[in-house]
């Protein structure tokens, strides 16, 4: 595959990295529902964001199953419906996996845009199971979550590439 111009080479994700990115989401995403704001329904889903770079960049080794253990994950910890956050996060996957291709030849406010109706689909997904069980229907700051995630997509991609870029100065002993 050709390198777009610009773009740098990049060493190989390690699974360690990969895992302890996820969890920590995953544990961000359980301190933020714990913490001062409570359940409230405009703050980021950290998870789903994380998964959703993951897929993208490691679709082989983060896909579809390893969404839908962490949405069940996250349904336990806050006594959710049970599959309501991982149906969410499993059609996340795939549709990430879908346009993970073509994805990564944009620059990054360009992916942002891009992932937006990602983001906006799997809160419709979660907020319809949770309305289809009979539970309430959030305040309108619940559409600010997916609009959040979308302006955090540079950042959470800069931090999370940040291990994989090389040397700006190959040397002898760094050849590429």
């Amino acid at each position: 595959m050709i390198m777009p111009r610009g773009h740098q080479l990049l060493l190989p994700a390690r699974p360690l990295f990969i895992w302890g990115t996820l969890l920590g989401a995953l544990a961000c995403n359980m301190l933020l529902n714990m913490g001062l704001f409570g359940r409230a329904a405009w703050l980021p889903d950290m998870l789903a964001l994380a998964l959703v770079f993951w897929t993208i960049h490691q679709p082989v080794r983060v896909g579809v199953g390893i969404a839908f253990l962490l949405g069940l994950t996250f349904d336990v910890h806050q006594s959710a419906l049970l599959g309501q956050h991982a149906l969410a996060y499993t059609a996340l996957s795939f549709l990430a996996i879908a346009i993970h291709r073509r994805l990564l030849w944009f620059s990054m406010v360009s992916q942002a845009a891009q992932v937006l109706p990602l983001l906006v689909t799997a809160h419709a997904l979660s907020l319809g199971v949770r309305l289809i069980a009979g539970g309430d229907l959030p305040d309108w700051s619940m559409l600010l979550a997916p609009f959040i995630e979308a302006l955090l997509w540079p950042l959470i991609s800069l931090l999370l590439l940040l291990p994989q870029k090389r040397a700006h100065d190959p040397d002898a002993n760094r050849p590429l």
